[in-house]
């Protein structure tokens, strides 16, 4: 019986450490300090940046700018696509911003300095949903996930293996000193 007992929690620790957590990050807009400019070309833009990057609810977006001179609105849809300074959700202007993804889905964040957003100064995140978890409904019974209705940057798939490799290290390693 003990046997068994011993195999159930080391499943459940290993189920905990594979599935149970995930690190929000920080994430530097661009990846470097002077990203928040108006982009050389249309490859240099943050979207196709963006595009390349995985974002996850609890992450923070950071930029680092210089706040005499420029600023970072967070806006709807709406006024991402006009270029609008009229009406953000948000602005920042302190030049070190931190900005967290609460939730699923697209974010839309422009420049507050004049004309810089016309000429390529914007950036759309688009956070993905976070898997969903057992709940005990048959799939055949839970209701079908709602379509989403923004347009925004494709986000590629990544490989998450090298997140799991500390947790399988550390299962391994127990199942050593368990075995022994």
């Amino acid at each position: 019986m003990a046997g068994s007992s011993r195999a159930a929690s080391v499943s459940l620790y290993i189920a905990f450490l594979l599935f149970g957590f995930s690190a929000a990050k920080e994430v530097l807009i661009g990846g470097k300090n002077d990203a928040w400019k108006i982009p050389s070309s249309e490859s240099d833009s943050l979207n196709k940046w963006a595009e390349r990057s995985r974002f996850q609810v609890g992450d923070y977006l950071v930029w680092k700018y210089d706040g005499g001179k420029d600023s970072v609105l967070q806006v709807s849809r709406e006024d991402y696509g006009d270029c609008s300074t009229a009406n953000p959700i948000k602005e920042y202007n302190d030049g070190n911003t931190k900005v967290k993804l609460d939730r699923p889905g697209p974010f839309y964040f422009i420049s507050g300095a004049k004309g810089h957003c016309e000429e390529g100064q914007k950036l759309i995140v688009v956070v993905i949903t976070p898997k969903r978890r057992f709940t005990g409904i048959s799939p055949a019974l839970a209701p079908a996930p709602a379509p989403t209705d923004f347009e925004g940057p494709a986000v590629a798939p990544t490989s998450s293996a090298s997140a799991l490799k500390g947790g399988l290290a550390a299962v391994l390693g127990l199942l050593t000193i368990w075995a022994f």
